[in-house]
């Protein structure tokens, strides 16, 4: 098989001095500070994660100790974020995973990895836009405004019940931010900055005014071991906890897909992807002790865990519910805003590459953005926002990015041995523990996800390679070398 595929051209690498040569060539403007990347980080992790998952995450599976699922998954991520951080400063490139695959394990690995990035971060940014409209219609109904349910749910559920029309909050949410990225790297890193200074302000206040509330009680057992009515608990619970809050972290590696427009990415790239990864673990383990201090675990298992927690205090706190929905708001508009602005920059190398067609590395003369691929990523990301549930997408975007994590982590450790020598601005330490850690934990985790999902996803890959064997391996720029 091996043999076959090298006959292919399938196991092609490109060099590194070649994919950092080609950088030259890209005229992406270079407006981004660690400070801004940290930023970035943060906006494209705290979202779904702090304002859903941690109360269905401790209801379902963990009790209070889903702190110890956050510390799990935190790990996890660690691991892959020293090996992403050692990646992007030895090879600045947009590309993100796509890239080191291609430098490591050949053309098309990297291509099924730029397959996983496209679940990771196209339909990441629409399964968040579902989020953003829950919490938004929910808003508007605390001041009177009351939208039509029809315009506000997919047509498609997960229990064949009926649905809406078409979402149209989440489809006006992606457009907004799409527009954005188009205009530029500046303005949407403004716009980043605002909304992760409103959410981290908001997580800061409901922290200062729901401590003092705390039932010690609530942390009695701190790990339950009975079947409780949503899941089972005890120490296996703990680590299905895990795998739910997997999600909460999605997007760290966001931060690398922004290395050409970064003013010193060898510096700045390992400072924010690792910088954003540890602000937002004390994030959320201090939130979760808080959340499930003030409420009984058993009550947690609804989508706005946080605003239940300040009705849980007492009526006198009703005028603290919007501000704490704002916050949501904010939170996951910058997410949203990350993931729509990765997206078209894998496209772009892709397109580099000879992978995908050349349209998607145009950039606007103006505004020096990938704007085709923003177009494209945007509309595809609307269709997903406004046809379908949060339920549906979810997984399959836990399942390519666990895959990404895995080879990445496995990826480091390779070019250790077939590169020793490049320049490596930041080192992974204890890199054989770190690099088969992180793949090992991300492996487990991919195991844990259902059959259904798995197959959907095998589908996926069968068309994406289809793609590749019919189209992409003869437009390759490696296919005439």
């Amino acid at each position: 098989m091996l043999k076959l595929l090298g006959a292919l051209g399938a196991l092609r690498k490109r060099p590194l001095e070649k994919i950092i040569g080609d950088v030259n060539g890209v005229k992406l403007e270079r407006r981004l500070t660690a400070w801004n990347l940290i930023l970035l980080g943060i906006g494209a992790i705290i979202g779904a994660g702090i304002f859903v998952f941690a109360g269905k995450g401790a209801a379902s599976y963990a009790g209070p100790a889903i702190v110890i699922s956050f510390m799990i998954s935190g790990l996890a991520c660690a691991f892959t974020g020293l090996c992403y951080a050692e990646f992007a400063a030895m090879i600045p490139v947009s590309g993100s995973a796509y890239t080191y695959a291609y430098a490591t394990f050949g053309e098309l690995i990297a291509f099924v990895i730029g397959l996983c990035l496209v679940l990771e971060f196209l339909v990441s940014s629409g399964t968040v836009a579902v989020g953003w409209s829950g919490y938004t219609v929910s808003l508007l109904k605390d001041f009177g405004i009351m939208l039509p349910d029809a315009f506000t749910h997919a047509p498609f559920t997960l229990d064949g019940s009926v649905g809406g029309i078409i979402n149209l909050p989440a489809m006006f949410i992606v457009f907004v931010l799409t527009i954005l990225l188009i205009i530029g790297i500046k303005a949407s890193a403004f716009f980043n900055n605002i909304a992760v200074f409103i959410k981290i302000s908001v997580i800061i206040f409901f922290l200062i005014i729901t401590c003092q509330y705390l039932n010690i009680a609530n942390w009695t057992p701190f790990i339950p071991n009975n079947t409780g009515v949503f899941g089972e608990y005890g120490y296996s619970g703990i680590f299905k906890g895990a795998a739910v809050v997997f999600f909460a972290y999605i997007g760290f590696d966001s931060v690398s897909t922004a290395a050409q427009e970064s003013k010193n990415p060898q510096r700045d790239l390992p400072i924010g992807i690792l910088g954003s990864l540890f602000v937002c673990t004390i994030v959320y383990i201090l939130v979760s002790l808080v959340l499930t201090g003030v409420v009984g675990y058993q009550e947690l298992n609804v989508p706005d865990p946080i605003a239940v927690a300040i009705d849980k205090i007492g009526p006198a706190m009703g005028w603290a519910r919007p501000i704490i929905k704002i916050g949501a708001i904010a939170g996951l508009s910058s997410v949203i805003l990350v993931q729509l602005l990765a997206q078209p920059r894998i496209f772009m190398t892709m397109a580099n590459d000879g992978l995908m067609p050349v349209k998607f590395g145009k950039i606007h003369p103006k505004f020096k953005t990938p704007y085709f691929g923003s177009i494209v990523t945007g509309a595809c990301s609307m269709l997903l926002a406004g046809l379908f549930p949060i339920g549906v997408l979810g997984e399959m975007v836990c399942l390519g990015t666990l895959l990404i994590f895995t080879i990445v982590c496995l990826g480091i450790l390779i070019m250790r041995y077939t590169s020793p020598n490049i320049n490596r601005p930041f080192k992974t330490p204890w890199v054989h523990v770190v690099s088969i850690g992180g793949a090992l934990i991300s492996f487990l985790q991919m195991l844990a996800l259902s059959g259904t999902i798995w197959l959907v996803f095998i589908g996926w890959l069968i068309f994406g390679i289809g793609y590749y064997f019919l189209y992409a391996r003869t437009k390759s720029k490696l296919h005439s070398c």
